[in-house]
């Protein structure tokens, strides 16, 4: 098969999956928007990669701002305009397209079927619910209508898809109104990318290039969006004032990032350190100079969204403390492998304690992490996961002819 994976935001996983279908002799590139301001996998080839892997960074040549509704809007439809034409210069069988915007995905989506090659929706996030929530809350008066909006344009191409890969059954649900066909939806969970983030000493370069081996580190790394609660990170700064050794460590990108960085200004604490999206050649060491690793998601977007990011916490061998709906599949999977402490989204003195409980018990946290890691070992292997893609991709294939 040629197959063109598609993954707007260009998460490491994705990159491991693409690779992973080359390595079975398929034709695999995988395109992804440079431009987007969140954590990206490894986009360099090797001459290790097997043959029919490649890569293609898409880029707009100027600054996409996830801040601005209608501002991004426009530049999703761009953005959708250059993917396709570059997707379908690539002349695929299959386009396998997840984490994209609704107004960019129907694009990619009749350019491959234009091109009689079969379209398969890799569902990330319920992306009209989280346009019709957010919008609500911003708009009051016309949010609701941009969500129907919204809603009827995701409907229409989760009906035109050959095949949907769900990461969540609990997406399954929330699918009722659009009247899919059952024998088209798949479920395959996310996982992390083990063989790009190997377990690291918690004292290595980066740690000590940071000034980071002589704290108790709480990290948070990655997007910080809209869906995320960034005060948490306030309050949690607040919480360790009286504690020296304790430093909050904050690498990430987003609205939520710029609103910190605000926060800080007016009311700066020491203890509370932003840093960049650090490169992906670095991110293990990163993830290894934590002692817990920090995961949030809003109460609103728990129907929604699923925070990726914690299934590589997984992978880095470290406690997790998750602030998420009980019922989102992060917070599942976390209580699940036993790898952390969970708190539900609108406590944030549950959350508090829940690090103070964290930073008290050595031994707590290392049962965690090594219960994490066992997990990840268990669950993320890739050649079992892009088995279960072929199979999608082959019936999509069967569909489209």
């Amino acid at each position: 098969m040629r197959i063109a994976v598609h993954d707007f935001v260009g998460h490491p996983f994705q990159f491991e999956l693409t690779r992973e279908l080359a390595a079975n002799g398929h034709i695999a590139r995988h395109f992804f928007f440079s431009d987007y301001p969140g954590p990206k996998g490894d986009a360099q080839v090797r001459n290790a990669d097997p043959a029919g892997y490649s890569v293609e960074p898409i880029s707009l040549n100027r600054p996409y701002s996830t801040a601005k509704f209608v501002k991004r809007g426009l530049s999703n439809l761009r953005y959708g305009a250059v993917a396709s034409r570059r997707i379908g210069e690539f002349n695929p069988d299959v386009v396998l397209s997840g984490n994209t915007p609704i107004e960019a995905q129907g694009q990619l989506q009749r350019t491959a079927h234009l091109a009689g090659a079969a379209f398969v929706f890799w569902m990330q996030d319920f992306y009209s619910l989280a346009v019709k929530t957010l919008a609500s809350g911003r708009i009051p008066l016309v949010g609701g209508l941009i969500g129907n909006v919204y809603h009827h344009m995701e409907g229409r191409q989760l009906r035109a898809s050959e095949e949907i890969v769900l990461i969540s059954e609990g997406f399954r649900s929330e699918l009722g109104a659009f009247r899919l066909d059952e024998s088209r939806i798949n479920v395959i969970p996310n996982w992390g990318a083990l063989s790009e983030l190997p377990c690291r000493p918690r004292h290595n370069d980066w740690s000590r290039a940071n000034g980071l081996n002589e704290r108790f580190v709480l990290l948070y790394s990655g997007t910080l969006g809209m869906k995320h609660n960034p005060t948490l990170l306030l309050e949690l700064a607040d919480a360790f004032v009286d504690d020296a050794e304790v430093e909050i460590v904050v690498a990430c990108a987003g609205s939520g990032a710029d609103l910190l960085s605000r926060a800080l200004t007016y009311a700066p604490r020491a203890n509370l350190r932003m840093l960049p999206l650090q490169p992906i050649d670095q991110f293990p060491d990163v993830l290894g100079s934590a002692d817990v690793m920090i995961g949030l998601l809003e109460s609103d977007a728990g129907r929604f969204s699923i925070p990726s990011k914690v299934l590589s916490y997984l992978c880095a061998g470290r406690a997790v403390l998750l602030s998420a709906p009980e019922q989102n599949l992060a917070a599942q999977t976390v209580r699940e492998a036993e790898a952390g402490l969970v708190v539900g989204a609108s406590d944030p003195a549950a959350f508090v304690n829940a690090a103070k409980r964290l930073r008290a018990d050595t031994a707590l946290r290392q049962r965690f992490a090594s219960a994490g890691w066992a997990y990840a070992q268990a669950h993320f292997a890739i050649p079992k996961v892009a088995q279960r893609f072929i199979s999608v991709l082959e019936r999509a294939i069967a569909r489209r002819r």
